[in-house]
């Protein structure tokens, strides 16, 4: 079935976003692109579906996948997209967010975990664990840690931080990969485990206003 010229359009829009950053867009910032409503992002991303030149499956982690058109003018191109967390939410798991704040393509053979999230990191605490100012930290789900470990919290419910895990018998500590920050100290209540930190992608230059040094 051959595509309108508005879905012609879009489809290579689309394709242009994945060659350029390796990710999907929001469905705000393609109606910014664009010029269009998200309502009409929406119903074009449905109209492609449909015409089976794009496949989603899922909500996180989702595989998404640009497919050759009627006119076989693009290739398809595999990944996983992983969510984005923007706004943390108190009282709900990193993962089970609904505030996103973009998302990001990966290679699903490198990460298979379930339901895995990203953290834009924002600052230099871990750069001498290699986690960069500007980089996104892909995080599978998980409310322990083992001493040592690399990890996600939420810091009395409200803050999130990346940190090295440490468990002591009267409080936990959140260290940090740059001798230029102080350790963190917290009581037990204070500080829950939202995810083991399993990567790294490099600048992707997302700000992520819930995360601190």
């Amino acid at each position: 079935m051959e595509l309108t010229e508005k879905q012609r359009q879009f489809f290579d829009y689309l394709g242009e976003r994945l060659d350029e950053g390796g990710r999907i867009p929001t469905l705000r910032q393609a109606a910014i692109d664009l010029g269009i409503s998200h309502t009409a992002v929406a119903q074009l991303m449905h109209q492609l579906e449909k015409r089976g030149v794009l496949a989603r499956h899922g909500r996180y982690g989702r595989t998404i996948r640009l497919c050759p058109d009627a006119g076989g003018q693009r290739s398809s191109r595999p990944g996983r997209e992983l969510p984005i967390i923007g706004r943390v939410t108190a009282g709900l798991p990193m993962y089970a967010q609904q505030e996103w704040a973009g998302t990001v393509l990966v290679d699903p053979t490198i990460f298979t975990g379930d339901s895995l999230f990203c953290l834009s990191i924002k600052g230099r605490s871990m750069q001498d664990a290699g986690i960069l100012d500007g980089d996104l930290v892909v995080c599978e789900p998980r409310q322990y840690a083992e001493n040592g470990e690399i990890v996600a919290v939420l810091i009395k419910g409200e803050e999130a931080t990346v940190k090295r895990f440490f468990l002591y018998a009267d409080h936990i500590e959140l260290r940090p990969a740059n001798a230029a920050f102080s350790v963190m100290c917290y009581p037990f209540g204070e500080v829950l485990v939202q995810g083991k930190v399993v990567g790294v992608i490099r600048g992707k230059h997302v700000e992520f206003d819930g995360k601190r040094d």
